[in-house]
Order: C-alpha cells, then structure tokens, then sequence
C-alpha cells in the first residue's frame, strides 16, 4: 500500500510526496538526495524515542555519515534559539551546501529544519518526514518554513521547497489523541474550503478514521495533500489563491497566540474556522443548520469548540500582527458555501468580535 504524487512548478518537476506504511523505502527514496553526502536528522525528544534509531539506520546505509540534533519537544522551542544552536552543529560539523538535512517529527520540526535548510549557507536540501497528521498533510507541503518570534506564529521564515516529503502514515499509531485530533483540524479545513464530498466524506468514514485504520487514513491522507498540491502549484508563494489555506488561522493564530501555544496548532484551526464561519453566516452565506454541523463535526473529532479565559479584544488586537496583514487590513477567509471559500478584505473589527462571542467562553 503505497502512493507518490509529485509537486510541479512552471511545468517541472519538484519533489515527490510518497506514502507508505513503514520506513521500509525510505533508503531508497532518500538515496539520490544523500548518496555520498552527511546528513543531519533534526527531531524532538519525544519522536527520537519512537523512531530516531531507525531512520538513522535507514539513513546511515546510503550516505556519508549520519548526525543527529534533538530538541526538547513543543512549539516553544521553535525559535531562533534553536536554530542557533543547529547551525552550530551543522558548522562545527562541516556541513556543506549539497549535503543534507532531514526533518523527522511534527510541523515544529519540519517547520524549523526547513527554516535552517533555507538560511544555512544560504540554503541546503532537506527532506521532510512527517510523522504527524498533522505534519502529513499540511505543513510538510508547500516549502513554507518559519519559528516563532515572542510569541509571534511563524513571524520569521522563507519559502523554501524540500527535495522529498516521505510520509510512513503507520507512525499515526503512536501519535497521542489529542495530537491525532489536532491533524484533524487542517483536515476539515481542506473539505470546508475546497471539497464539500471530500468534508461529507470524512463524517461518513468517522469510526474508521479514528480508529486510525491505515487504508482508511491513507485514503483520507492522499485527498487532503492533492487539495494542497492543487494550490501550492498554482501559487507557490500566497500571492493569491494560497492564501485560502488560511481559513481558521488569523483568529487561530492569535488565540494560539493569546493561549501562550499551550492549546495546540490544530486546535485554534478549528476554534478559528468554527469563529469564521459565524461571520460567514452573519453575512447570509451559510445556513445555522451548517454552522451547527460543523460544530458538531469539530466535537466528533475531538476537537474543543470553546475555549475559556481569554478577551476577546486581546485576540483582536493580536491579528495585527498577523503576517497575512496587507495595506493594514488582514487577508481574512470566509466561505461562500461548504467547499468554497474566498479571501475578504472587509472584515471588520466589530465582524471578528461577533465570531469569537461564540467560542470563547
């Protein structure tokens, strides 16, 4: 059971996203980026007790040399203090441009690792290998890399394409509920923004998603990186339809923002798409009835639809600071229906405030 598509930009070919169900092929996937190259897998803690060994192992036998740089798990490690102490390595490890780097673990990781790779030596190939759901089928893809910056999302980053996204989907097994759950969020995103059968389809198949049944989480895995291999090639760089991958997260952003990052990343995507599409139906664009099944589609796949303690002028204020910001009014993302959204420039403040009355409590 395997899949490959590949991302092409200006009618070339760039990387491959394969999907297998082990890291049996990873050798053979990696071989032709790391074959006589060193190689330094950047991971967590947490991931390097699952599978650190043996991808090292894996790694080890097609390249050079093989290291290894662990950071204590969490988003609050995703700052240029780490990166710092990464290129540290990479230097006293005389690393050189065409040898390479491997993001092993979640968006903080690949999020990191590429933004190393795209600022050491003025950019080095990297590979991505997710083992998030998350990860598998969002941040991965795109080339967007970036860290935090006090408490800013993702404030400081390029774009900055791997050479291959090597997803093993049997890793979602050990992955945590709430970490499963949160993939979910940037799941229900691609089907209320680009795929109405494709957002049905995910309440049909429930059970067997969170069962983690691997046919089934492939099958869900392939769709929601095609919606993102759809726009990604089409605007590698948000200058314009790219931006509807943002759905959710300007309000998201800034309540993960506000929340100090202890709710994680998937989280405040649903909290902020459930707030959007309030504001979408203030605008006579959805139905209640639509706006209750998202709702209920969120609880169902373990995601909160409220969250307490915050002000909701704080949250506000923190979209500000949003880099989706243009000309001093934020890129916000409505839905004109489920599965086709829009960017809106004409979202007020008063709009915004009316959408977060009814998550946060």
């Amino acid at each position: 059971m395997a899949e490959r598509m590949t991302i092409h930009l200006d009618g070339r070919s760039i990387y491959d996203i394969v999907l297998e169900t082990s890291f049996e092929n990873l050798g053979k996937e990696a071989s032709r980026f790391v074959d006589g190259r060193k190689v330094c897998i950047v991971t967590d803690s947490n991931v390097a007790d699952f599978y650190l060994e043996e991808v090292k192992t894996i790694l080890a036998s097609c390249c050079r040399q093989v290291i290894t740089f662990i950071f204590p798990a969490g988003e609050e490690q995703k700052n240029l203090g780490t990166v710092q102490q990464l290129y540290e390595i990479l230097i006293r490890e005389q690393f050189d441009r065409k040898d390479v780097l491997v993001a092993l673990g979640g968006g903080v990781a690949g999020d990191l690792c590429g933004f190393a790779a795209a600022t050491y030596l003025r950019g080095v190939p990297f590979i991505q290998v997710p083992t998030s759901l998350l990860a598998q089928v969002d941040s991965s893809i795109g080339g967007k890399t970036g860290v935090d910056f006090q408490s800013y999302k993702n404030m400081v980053g390029a774009f900055h394409m791997p050479c291959l996204v090597y997803s093993n989907i049997a890793t979602l097994k050990t992955l945590p509920e709430e970490q499963f759950a949160s993939g979910m969020g940037e799941i229900l995103k691609h089907g209320l923004i680009q795929n109405a059968d494709y957002y049905q389809w995910l309440e049909t198949c429930r059970e067997e998603i969170l069962a983690r049944d691997l046919q089934t989480c492939e099958t869900m895995i392939l769709s929601s990186d095609m919606i993102k291999q759809k726009v990604v090639e089409e605007d590698p760089k948000e200058q314009g339809v790219r931006a509807l991958l943002n759905f959710g997260h300007t309000l998201g952003h800034a309540i993960e923002k506000e929340m100090n990052f202890t709710m994680l990343h998937g989280q405040c995507v649903g909290l902020g798409c459930l707030a959007a599409a309030y504001i979408s139906l203030s605008r006579g664009k959805l139905s209640v009835d639509e706006v209750e099944h998202l709702k209920n589609m969120l609880v169902r796949f373990g995601l909160p639809v409220s969250v307490a303690g915050l002000s909701p002028e704080r949250v506000i204020e923190a979209t500000k600071n949003d880099k989706k910001m243009d000309k001093g009014s934020v890129k916000f993302v409505l839905l004109e229906r489920i599965g086709d959204a829009y960017v809106d420039r004409s979202v007020t403040e008063e709009e915004m405030l009316q959408g977060l009355s009814h998550i946060l409590k």
